[in-house]
């Protein structure tokens, strides 16, 4: 074995713990295997591997996230978007299973970087062949010191480095079937024809899973082979339907029918279990085939033997495997299955099928790839296309020359679309989650070339010996020079930033005289790690921007970028004004919110630049072009309202496991972060008897029942200060039997269970749950995780245990427990509680309005309450020392989910819900949005493909592509942006884009702004008016009217505003209400220069 195939370590020091090179080999079973003491070494590397010699990598190649018993376990910490994504299943298998990704080249790195990041056990990388300057186009972990050494020895350390907890290995050798043979998945980005066939069909035979990708420019292919058998356990990766159901038919062809007419979503062939049904009680945990007969009914088959239906119940969808069947490779090539992916485009994959085929032919005759824009070499490919099709087959010779005139380019976002695509086939292949391509998927972007070509003329495309080398050869050296000029803004430093910042800096975006800035006021999480890929573990709790900015110039020393800590709002318009925005030549948006989206929005379209704006959510992606004048805005359409519940039925009446989790996050803040910080504001204004009536104005201006909630904890707070520890567990304890015995007993007492509502009907029918009270058990899980984490949280709310205090308490968790179960002991047990009489609840939301409106005067005796306890310990301190706590979800040490899991399933219980584990809570009460890598860098790329057409100046709104993926299923929809919708005035046609540009210099008064609109446009100005300020009305009195008129526009905003306008603002935005004839009319804003 020559020592060129083996990975030596290297010099420079890692940041993973060192360790030497291991020769499994030579180590027999039981001696030293140089891993840590703790090993067993029951499962080390790959024998096939271990026969070619490789290393191993990851400095900890045993401590791979498996238990000691060698069974896979999950870091949920670092896991935690992607288990929302994928499912726990689906991670267990990821943990047991090891990858070979063959090629370094951009695609390979590609792919690679997105395996490792979802956590397989094992991912050798390989390749044969040496780091080339062209490479640099888009191997984003070479640099120009690679030159000339093997690419895989050369970027393996930096791929190991992004999740320490697999283990990543280095091969160099030749790729044999021998070195294959104990991987569960394959994949190809380099190969050869003649390799592809052998390591594709050698696969197929021993059922190790085969992937084929591959780009070629602004082309690209993937091809799969799970084997005979495969099973796909989750066609979707949606959450199973479930339905209440009102009523089920006796008959022989039993319908079901919804409550409420409540769409149930089924497809015929579905298959459905029930639970709760009474009556009908046999059809309980039984599977049964769905007939659909409408949106809210379906059939299940004979009924008539089962007992008649009487109430309640659930159908739950099941969801049954699926069994595919691939073919080999060699089979398939001949007769491919193509997966449609643009229906713009439905003769272009085949076409692509046999123009691949065909390069690989001209690449094992000539020895090179087809020369950029060569004629000669176009028309050979041609001839090759033909001649593998046969007789029948039609080309678009136009396209296949377009093919054989950019296929030796590397362009950065292609490889991130193939990338992304490919790398979640690999999870498919291990998981059997979601549908996998069968088998072909071909992908282009032609329309990311110019309109006109002409001007790419072979001279233009020739490489330089420069890093843009790959893309030079696709788009030509202008476009790469006016790359190098862009000024660009990237708003977000999260997922999508990451990944914009990847592809931005290898396409060479303001890697010349232009400039980029990206702004994130967010910090680093180790919930980041798994997939914004420019974190490692030590930067966890730094600024994002600043780090993916230091780790972009990585990648590229010629970038010119600058990081910024803010957020993007109207408070910020100092930094990012008139001038900021004025020399920008585009934004790119990777934000995680509809408020600040639609604010850079408003931004892009007052300042007429183009907006890249995408988002993710678990296997779904979508990608929106804003340009000016040319498209919609994103804010044209709006996104759905999220879904909202009654607060009676978070109250009173929950039926899901959503309602209880929504109740214990309010039950958070009420209890632990809303008094403690008005107590805490109380106290600093206290002496200040004006502010402390605005205070008790603006909490007024709260739902009652929050309003008031808030001041009986704030009365608490006041009053009942605890002396230590056993205080605090003495009022969690009292806290539980009031919301889970005292508060259902009372309920009860108000509806028994047999109440009948004025129609005869049960009063807790479906969807309502009859409760049941619940008595104190210091051995069952929740009740005891309750009282500790609410103990806790009033302890470090009064400063009687520091936050340090309570991480150490989670860390000793269950000893904390028993602490708190030796304090409960001793208590003096609580008194009996006796439902009272007159007690009135709410059975629904206006019946709480009502009451609410009646509880007024309440509120103000609460209030005065309030104030005379204030006054009271005031009196005693000047500071009342306490700690409101924010919610945090992704700290596991803070105590924060462990309460409001424990609050949800004590109150789950009260009301028989299935109980939701901590996993599933934290993502439900935190809002936290699913996240997978392969999704994100999929949408990068193509977000990135829509560059080259903004930068070429394309002004034809058809070769624009909108997005919706969803790499589940897998769907790729692609659409036309949509115009901009058409208004009128005076026959004038105008779109949001368009504006009255207007200056003080021509018009310096209100009086010049108004005869302006009436001389030019015969208008009458009606109305002026700035943000939610009148600057001038019809209805003025008239001597008003006049002075108004004879002051300059910015005068009057000062007086109005009572405050000068800031010295950057150089324009205000000035709206009209006009009449013309009588009628009025939509106008265009006004942009006014102020000074």
């Amino acid at each position: 074995m020559s020592s060129s195939e083996i990975c030596d370590q290297p010099a420079k020091k890692r940041k993973l713990e060192e360790r030497p090179l291991i020769d499994l080999k030579n180590t027999p079973p039981g001696e030293d295997c140089g891993c840590e003491p703790e090993c067993d070494c029951g499962d080390t590397t790959m024998p096939s591997i271990e026969k070619n010699g490789s290393s191993v990598i990851n400095g900890s190649a045993h401590q791979n996230g498996s238990s000691e018993d060698g069974s896979a376990k999950l870091n949920e910490d670092l896991y935690s978007r992607q288990l929302y994504t994928l499912g726990r299943s689906a991670m267990l298998e990821l943990r047991k299973s090891k990858v070979l990704i063959s090629g370094m080249r951009g695609l390979g790195v590609e792919i690679a970087k997105n395996v490792i990041l979802a956590g397989v056990k094992q991912v050798a990388i390989h390749d044969t062949g040496s780091a080339e300057m062209a490479d640099l186009s888009s191997q984003y972990y070479l640099s120009e010191l690679d030159i000339g050494k093997n690419r895989a020895k050369s970027c393996w350390e930096k791929l190991a480095e992004l999740n320490p907890e697999v283990n990543v290995q280095c091969l160099e050798m030749p790729l044999t079937t021998e070195l294959v043979k104990d991987f569960n998945v394959v994949v190809l980005t380099e190969s050869n024809l003649e390799e592809v066939r052998k390591i594709g069909d050698f696969c197929h035979s021993k059922k190790i899973r085969f992937i084929l990708a591959r780009t070629a420019g602004l082309f690209g292919k993937i091809f799969c082979d799970f084997g005979e058998g495969f099973e796909v356990n989750d066609t979707n990766g949606e959450e199973p339907l479930s339905v209440i159901i009102e009523n089920i038919s006796h008959d022989a062809d039993g319908e079901v029918a919804c409550l409420d007419e409540l769409r149930h979503g089924f497809e015929d062939g579905d298959w459905v279990t029930f639970k709760e049904v009474e009556g009908m009680t046999e059809i309980n945990d039984k599977e049964f085939q769905v007939q659909v007969t409408s949106p809210y009914k379906f059939k299940i088959g004979d009924t008539s033997k089962f007992s008649p239906y009487t109430t309640k119940g659930i159908a739950l969808q099941v969801k049954k495997p699926k069994i595919f069947n691939f073919k080999s490779y060699s089979e398939s090539v001949k007769d491919p299955e193509i997966l449609i992916v643009d229906f713009a485009k439905f003769t272009t994959p085949r076409q692509l099928h046999f123009a691949f085929q065909a390069l690989d032919k001209f690449v094992a005759s000539s020895k090179r790839l087809p020369l950029p824009r060569n004629a000669a070499d176009a028309k050979k490919l041609f001839a090759l296309c033909k001649e593998i099709a046969g007789e029948g087959e039609e080309f678009d010779e136009k396209f296949i020359d377009t093919f054989s005139f950019t296929c030796a380019g590397d362009v950065a976002p292609m490889n991130g679309v193939i990338g992304g695509i490919a790398a979640q086939e690999v999870i498919k292949a291990i998981t059997g989650k979601y549908m996998p391509i069968n088998q072909w998927f071909y992908f282009d972007s032609v329309e990311s070339l110019p309109e006109d070509q002409s001007a790419l003329t072979e001279k233009e495309c020739a490489p330089q010996n420069t890093r843009y080398d790959g893309q030079i050869k696709v788009f030509g050296a202008k476009t790469q020079s006016d790359f190098s000029k862009l000024n660009s803004f990237i708003v977000g430093a999260g997922a999508i930033g990451c990944e914009h910042l990847k592809n931005f800096s290898l396409m060479g975006v303001s890697c010349g005289s232009g400039k980029m800035l990206i702004t994130d006021m967010d910090t680093i999480e180790t919930s980041n790690l798994n997939r914004q890929f420019l974190f490692r573990k030590e930067d966890v709790k730094s600024e994002k921007s600043a780090t993916a900015a230091k780790a972009a110039k990585s990648f590229n020393s010629q970038l010119n970028i600058e990081s910024k800590f803010e957020k993007v709002c109207a408070e910020t318009e100092s930094i990012f004004g008139d001038d900021f925005f004025d020399s920008l030549d585009f934004v790119a948006n990777a934000l995680d919110n509809i408020a600040a989206r639609e604010y850079m929005d408003r931004r892009c379209v007052y300042y007429r630049k183009p907006l890249l704006e995408s988002g993710t959510l678990g296997s779904k992606g979508n990608t929106q072009v804003v340009i000016p004048f040319l498209t919609e805005s994103y804010s044209t359409t709006r996104d759905p309202p999220e879904n909202s519940y009654p607060i009676c039925t978070l109250k009173n009446f929950p039926y899901e496991i959503t309602h209880t989790l929504q109740w214990a996050r309010e039950e958070f803040e009420t209890m632990f972060a809303t008094p403690f910080s008005a107590a805490a504001q109380l106290s600093e204004i206290a002496g200040d008897s004006a502010k402390v009536d605005d205070h008790f104005a603006t909490l007024k201006k709260s739902p009652a029942s929050q309003c008031r909630e808030t001041l009986v904890q704030l009365q608490t707070v006041l009053r009942e200060r605890p002396a230590n520890f056993e205080d605090c567990v003495l009022w969690a304890r009292n806290q539980w039997l009031d919301r889970f015995h005292n508060q259902i007993a009372q309920l009860l007492f108000a509806f028994p269970p047999d109440r009948t509502t004025s129609s005869g009907a049960l009063f807790w029918s479906p969807p309502k749950r009859c409760p049941k009270p619940l008595d104190i058990d210091v051995t069952w899980q929740y009740c005891i995780e309750y009282i500790t984490a609410a103990a806790l949280l009033r302890a470090e709310n009064f400063n009687i245990r520091s936050e340090e205090q309570v991480w150490m308490s989670k860390a000793k968790a269950n000893a904390t427990m028993d602490e708190v179960r030796n304090i409960l002991a001793k208590l003096p047990p609580a008194p009996q509680f006796k439902p009272k009489e007159g007690v009135r609840i709410a059975e629904n939301d206006s019946q709480l309005s009502q009451m609410d409106q009646e509880s007024e005067g309440e509120i103000d005796n609460l209030i005065e309450d309030v104030r005379k306890m204030l006054k009271s310990q005031m009196g005693k301190s000047s500071q009342l020392n306490l700690k409101p706590i924010d919610f945090e979800k992704d700290d596991d040490r803070n105590w924060h989910i462990d309460y409001i899991t424990a609050a949800s399933n004590c109150r789950a219980t009260n009301y028989s819900i299935e109980l939701a584990d901590k996993l599933k809570s934290k993502q439900i009460a935190g809002k936290i949005i699913p996240a997978i890598a392969t999704t994100t860098a999929l949408i990068s790329g193509l977000v990135c493909l829509e560059l080259y057409k903004i930068v070429n100046k394309c002004n034809n709104i058809e070769r624009y592509k909108c997005a919706f993926v969803n790499l589940a299923l897998p769907y790729f929809g692609f659409s036309e942006p949509l115009p901009p919708p058409k208004n009128k005035y005076n026959e004038v046609e105008w779109t949001l884009w368009d504006r009255f540009d207007l200056n003080h210099k021509d018009l310096p008064t209100v009086k010049h702004l108004i005869d302006h609109f009436q001389t030019k446009h015969n208008m009458e100005v009606q109305m002026i008016s700035y943000g939610v300020s009148m600057l001038y009305s019809f209805f003025m009195p008239p001597a008003k009217q006049k002075t108004r008129q004879g002051q300059s526009i910015k005068a009057v905003i000062e007086e109005i505003s009572k405050a000068e306008l800031p010295k950057h603002v150089k324009y205000v935005v000035l709206e009209l209400c006009v009449e013309q004839d009588g009628e009025d009319l939509d106008l265009p804003y006004i942009k006014y220069q102020v000074r």
